[in-house]
């Protein structure tokens, strides 16, 4: 094993503060405004509505939270059905168990790595046929690429079923021309320390539905009802973002679009100095989208490239780089063990192969060239490692 003592740590997605932060912080300070409301908050809210084109978005602690809320504002109870990504975070999935009902997994498909329409269709039908359709649809934008939006909504609004959008990762990216998050009934974003901009914690919850996001904010401060004493007749959760918080996301809000530059710059230089090599597949990018790259995420055949995943991973932790496997499918966590699951095709399950073969690399917006070519050396150097040890290996023979 090297020694990664004297090795500066190249992380995976690290915040990136625009300095105008502090601003906002001293200001919630000097007015005492620190609870969970306050000027920063409603503003913040606005000016998200506003980037994103929605009618309203209601500042919440954090991505599940806002899909727990959707959820919640669309009657989702014990015993109904949500369909839902496979390939995404365990948070995509954890508040329809939050709420007593059954998960749906659909698989991926591989022109944006999302959710599979054709994989949607059929779980449709059986659904229709068993006289049990999903309560809704939640589709997740993977590290920053936009799902086959158009596809899915033709088969939802088909269905007359929501979708909720969870664009957690994929703020700053359009389809189409329009926003990531704001096809469905509901959008929601997150603003994790590890997101392209973030609050430290803290998520949003987007609608063109004014009443639906009001009603939202009402159950975000544990629905207490407009009465002189604490009174509550609905069962209410703390979910409210603080105004110390808001006031970072307004000032990274500001430079959104620079972040959103800057990722896909190091996309670009990952992709021009990897994607000749064998067995190196980048993931794409639908025509008539941009996404705002999050993540540089790519997938390794081993035939070609003589590398397995998990050992380019322990090469990259010795070199004291952070790096990760793609999302482990959720049909395949033990704790939805049995939950039903919709492959692409009967023979191909898309997101088993990207969790196979996928990693993420170093895309933080404040990543220097020089971190990002250590990287790529690297990568170039493991490569070629093993090709050369291969050839060798069959000249013995």
């Amino acid at each position: 094993m090297l020694n990664t003592t004297y090795k500066k740590r190249i992380f995976l997605s690290s915040p990136h503060m625009s300095g105008n932060e502090i601003n906002y912080i001293n200001e919630a300070f000097e007015t005492n405004w620190i609870a969970p409301l306050g000027p920063n908050v409603d503003a913040f809210e606005k000016e998200i509505a506003n980037y994103v084109g929605a009618n309203e978005a209601a500042a919440v602690s954090s991505g599940t939270a806002a899909i727990h809320l959707a959820l919640s504002l669309l009657d989702v109870k014990h015993g109904d059905k949500v369909f839902c990504s496979s390939l995404t975070f365990v948070a995509s999935a954890n508040p329809i168990i939050y709420l007593g009902a059954e998960p749906v997994f659909i698989d991926s498909e591989p022109y944006t790595w999302n959710m599979s329409p054709q994989a949607l269709e059929r779980a449709f039908e059986e659904a229709s046929y068993e006289g049990n359709l999903p309560k809704a649809v939640i589709v997740v934008n993977l590290y920053g690429q936009s799902a086959k939006m158009d596809e899915i909504l033709a088969i939802c609004n088909h269905y007359h079923v929501p979708i909720i959008e969870d664009a957690a990762e994929s703020l700053g990216s359009t389809y189409k021309g329009k926003a990531s998050g704001t096809f469905g009934k509901f959008g929601i974003y997150s603003f994790n320390g590890n997101k392209i901009i973030t609050t430290s914690s803290g998520g949003m919850l987007i609608s063109n539905d004014v009443e639906s996001l009001r009603k939202a904010r009402f159950l975000a401060t544990q629905a207490r009802d407009p009465a002189p004493h604490y009174q509550h007749s609905t069962i209410g959760f703390n979910y409210r973002m603080s105004n110390v918080l808001a006031g970072i996301g307004r000032a990274q809000l500001e430079v959104l679009g620079d972040r959103v530059k800057a990722r896909r710059a190091i996309f670009n230089r990952y992709f021009q100095e990897l994607a000749y090599l064998p067995g190196i597949s980048f993931m794409p990018e639908l025509a008539s989208t941009q996404s705002n790259r999050w993540l540089t995420a790519l997938t390794i055949n081993e035939e070609e490239s003589g590398v397995l995943v998990k050992d380019l991973l322990n090469i990259l932790i010795e070199e004291n780089i952070e790096a990760r496997p793609v999302w482990k499918p959720l049909h395949l966590q033990p704790l939805f063990k049995g939950v039903r699951y919709y492959p692409h095709s009967e023979n191909e399950s898309i997101s088993e192969h990207l969790f196979e073969n996928g990693i993420c690399l170093p895309s933080g917006s404040n990543m220097t060239e020089e971190d990002q070519m250590r990287v790529i050396h690297c990568m170039k150097e493991t490569i070629r490692k093993r090709i050369e040890r291969d050839v060798f290996k069959n000249q013995k023979i």
